[in-house]
């Protein structure tokens, strides 16, 4: 389970953007506001990182996006989680859970 620092930080980019397209489409700016409520505002993406997990996720198959209207009317791509993306998300939260866990060993959580 041994990754460098930047995969890492995708890796969990990627598993925040799974997890919160579960609850059905959204458009990125819903995604970035979901996260950010989630978390009490301790967890917060800038724009440029959560387009490139949306990309990444989408080139991946992992998410589709369609293009839509957004609640103020303006033209917004909405992603969803598609079966692949379930089935990743699966994978990635026991990984994640797991490195979770050996950290708060030893930091004593």
């Amino acid at each position: 389970m041994a990754r460098r620092a930047g995969a890492l930080l995708q890796g969990t980019v990627d598993v925040l953007v799974l997890t919160t397209l579960q609850a059905g489409p959204m458009h990125g700016y819903g995604v970035s506001s979901a996260i950010r409520e989630r978390t009490d505002g301790v967890v917060g993406l800038d724009d440029a990182a959560l387009y490139q997990a949306l990309h990444r996720l989408e080139a991946k198959g992992w998410v589709e996006g369609d293009w839509g209207t957004s609640e103020n009317n303006r033209r917004a791509k909405y992603y969803r989680l598609t079966g692949k993306g379930r089935r990743q998300l699966r994978k990635e939260a026991e990984t994640w859970r797991r490195y979770a866990d050996a950290v708060f060993k030893i930091i004593g959580a």
